[in-house]
């Protein structure tokens, strides 16, 4: 990747968004990322007195988003890559988890996300180049019971990065969808979110994930720096792939998540081309 490029990454207090931004700015690059407060906007800045900034914006402040990234713009420079880091996980089996639990899974991992894209692409559009990284998961692919709300988020933002993608391709933007498997990062820990459990029914197959996650949690396979490294890696491509799967697990669940699939479509082929006509 060219040197001087000024990367937008929300989330940069921790996991894949702190990573990325060290990463960004030990190869020379300036980075401008979003916190959620002073003590973590002092604590991003420390991080190098002349090319880390930080700016205080929940991406849920939709009303916000547009004046801080114009500000950007403006004050730091063209935001020549946009990382939509910010996000959490939800636990909780779908019947026993309010609507509102949904309502802010999708709006900090999906409109939140698109938020900001709609913020930067008039810039970007207008200088005709410009690349937006967006976080999505192997949950975007692959589902497991306990997350649906959490799913369903990504699998969304995996559906909008790949159709926005097409949409900006002719102005010389890119569009990558980067889907992490498990990493040591604080999603399985402190960031999650729990709804309480209150169904037994559910105890038997809920019981065993939540357990494995929490014993999981800080021993995962993957390595943040080097998602970070993957990430630069895809932001220097010439060609930037519109999907990006991050570890071996991840490879690993979502092939055999796409082979079951395929198996699944020529058994119901007959039924499925008998609708024609």
């Amino acid at each position: 990747m060219a040197a001087n490029k000024i990367l937008l990454i929300t989330g940069v207090s921790s996991g894949f968004g702190r990573a990325l931004a060290q990463e960004a700015l030990a190869a020379g690059h300036t980075v401008v990322g979003t916190v959620r407060g002073a003590q973590a906007k002092r604590d991003f800045e420390a991080l190098s007195a002349t090319a880390a900034f930080a700016r205080v914006l929940d991406v849920t402040d939709f009303d916000s988003i547009d004046g801080v990234v114009a500000e950007v713009e403006a004050n730091v420079g063209p935001i020549d890559v946009l990382v939509n880091n910010a996000g959490y996980g939800h636990e909780g089996v779908m019947e026993e988890s309010p609507l509102a639990d949904m309502r802010r899974q999708f709006d900090v991992n999906v409109f939140g996300a698109v938020a900001m894209m709609k913020a930067v692409l008039p810039f970007m559009r207008q200088r005709r180049r410009g690349h937006i990284l967006n976080i999505t998961s192997m949950g975007g692919y692959i589902t497991m019971p306990g997350i649906t709300y959490y799913c369903g988020s990504k699998f969304a933002l995996e559906g909008i990065s790949e159709a926005l993608g097409k949409e900006v391709a002719p102005f010389g933007i890119a569009v990558t969808a980067v889907a992490p498997g498990s990493f040591r990062t604080d999603w399985a820990g402190r960031s999650m979110s729990r709804t309480p459990r209150s169904i037994a029914d559910y105890d038997a197959l809920f019981d065993p994930i939540r357990k494995a996650r929490e014993e999981k949690s800080g021993k995962q396979l993957g390595d943040p720096a080097k998602a970070a490294r993957a990430m630069l890696a895809a932001i220097a491509a010439p060609r930037p792939p519109a999907h990006l799967l991050l570890g071996s697990d991840a490879l690993g669940l979502v092939t055999g998540k796409l082979a079951a699939l395929e198996r699944e479509m020529r058994e119901w082929e007959a039924v499925t081309v008998s609708t024609d006509g």
